[in-house]
């Protein structure tokens, strides 16, 4: 998303013009620093975040913001989360995929738990100008989401430069530029012996991590927690 709004709002030719860091120009609310300051921005300031509805800054419930909340099905958050938790220093190490599954349906993980964090944006989505995105939606179709991230956004976009944004925001490319991952950020909080920022953005790894006992479980709890929450999901790219 990062990737996709810096390129939506670039001016300019987008074949010749050089990218800026896409964490530069969409910088991350909760984290502060003398080169990403958020009060003197220029317009229109863009923020990416992970924050839960209750941290969230009050002014944005006046709805002159605009919000895309990205949700991805938990079974694949769990497993990335479960590798970020071994790339990034700052996070303690899981002794292995099951203990960590356990931390992560008990929501003791950042920014609450995914059930959490989920219910309380959707069930208070008339307090702000919000639209849902499924992840998977975006793997299946890019170009698709990205007409309809410009048409909320009131932004116009020829098909040219639709087609450049789409290309430029390809897992596999975004993998391979560093203007668009983490990978050349210089953090000494990630250890990039151990894996990569981006490690694989596909549907359904999560069938190469989960025991059978541990699917029914989380499709128990899926059920109990998500019953009022009429998003869709997706578990397999086939679905």
């Amino acid at each position: 998303m990062q990737n996709i709004m810096k390129h939506i709002y670039m001016d300019g030719d987008l074949q010749t013009e050089e990218c800026e860091l896409s964490y530069s120009v969409v910088p991350w609310l909760e984290f502060t620093s003398k080169e990403s300051k958020t009060d003197d921005r220029p317009s229109p300031r863009l923020f990416v975040t992970h924050l839960p509805y209750q941290l969230i800054p009050k002014a944005l419930k006046n709805k002159k913001a605009k919000v895309i909340y990205v949700y991805r099905n938990p079974k694949d958050v769990a497993v990335s989360y479960y590798h970020f938790h071994k790339f990034a220093n700052y996070l303690e190490t899981p002794e292995n995929f099951g203990a960590f599954l356990q931390t992560f349906l008990n929501g003791q993980v950042d920014y609450d738990s995914w059930f959490n964090h989920v219910w309380n944006w959707y069930n208070h989505r008339h307090e702000f100008n919000i639209m849902f995105q499924s992840y998977e939606e975006m793997i299946k179709d890019l170009r698709v989401a990205v007409l309809k991230f410009s048409n909320f956004l009131g932004r116009s976009l020829d098909n040219k430069r639709v087609d450049t944004i789409v290309e430029r925001s390809t897992f596999k490319n975004m993998k391979s530029n560093p203007k668009s991952n983490y990978e050349n950020v210089g953090f000494p909080i990630f250890n990039n012996s151990v894996a990569r920022f981006m490690r694989k953005g596909t549907v359904g790894d999560w069938k190469h991590h989960f025991t059978v006992a541990e699917n029914e479980m989380f499709d128990r709890i899926f059920e109990e927690e998500m019953k009022n929450v009429p998003l869709k999901y997706t578990w397999e790219i086939s679905d």
